[in-house]
């Protein structure tokens, strides 16, 4: 049973919405990586190029970067600096997760906050990421990235919370993870 589940369906829903995810991810991993030796291809041997792929290139990259962080925060096992837990039991562990995941969800959303007012001030001005696309529509994926990755980190928060309760044992570093 994953974290804090009652019932079937939500970690079904949260299944499909990972798989979304890693499609999405994928999709927009492979165009950056086809569209960038080709446009280098066009430029070197052909003195030509697409004038919309180094644009679409850069916003390909913020888009990969921050689906990558969002799908590395499903499960609470993302890159830290560990140095201490390996000496602190389960329940000083968890009190400890709880803390680093409630201060990840307020960083998170004081981002998001912040890159929702930079979008919406990016739509008012009218600026073009490359053709006819609006830059803001582009930047949309800053504040949601952020909202969400916040979210998953309360989720772990409070996984923690229980686990330092004692009211779960289900391991708080991933769904799946212990009994």
């Amino acid at each position: 049973m994953s974290l804090g589940s009652q019932s079937g369906e939500p970690p079904r829903l949260l299944a499909v919405i990972h798989r979304a995810e890693d499609v999405l991810l994928a999709f927009l991993l492979s165009t950056l990586v086809l569209l960038a030796p080709l446009q280098i291809f066009l430029r070197n041997f052909f003195d030509a190029g697409w004038i919309w792929a180094d644009p679409l290139l850069r916003v390909l990259v913020l888009w990969v970067a921050l689906l990558g962080a969002l799908a590395a925060s499903r499960t609470d096992k993302q890159i830290t600096i560990d140095v201490v837990s390996q000496f602190l039991s389960p329940r000083a562990k968890a009190i400890v997760g709880f803390h680093t995941g409630l201060f990840t969800a307020f960083v998170c959303g004081v981002v998001a906050y912040h890159s929702w007012l930079f979008v919406a001030g990016e739509r008012e001005f009218g600026s073009k990421a490359f053709g006819d696309v609006p830059a803001w529509l582009c930047q949309l994926v800053i504040p949601f990235a952020f909202a969400l990755i916040g979210a998953r980190h309360l989720g772990h928060a409070s996984a923690h919370v229980r686990i330092a309760l004692g009211l779960s044992t289900v391991s708080a570093e991933g769904e799946g993870g212990g009994k």
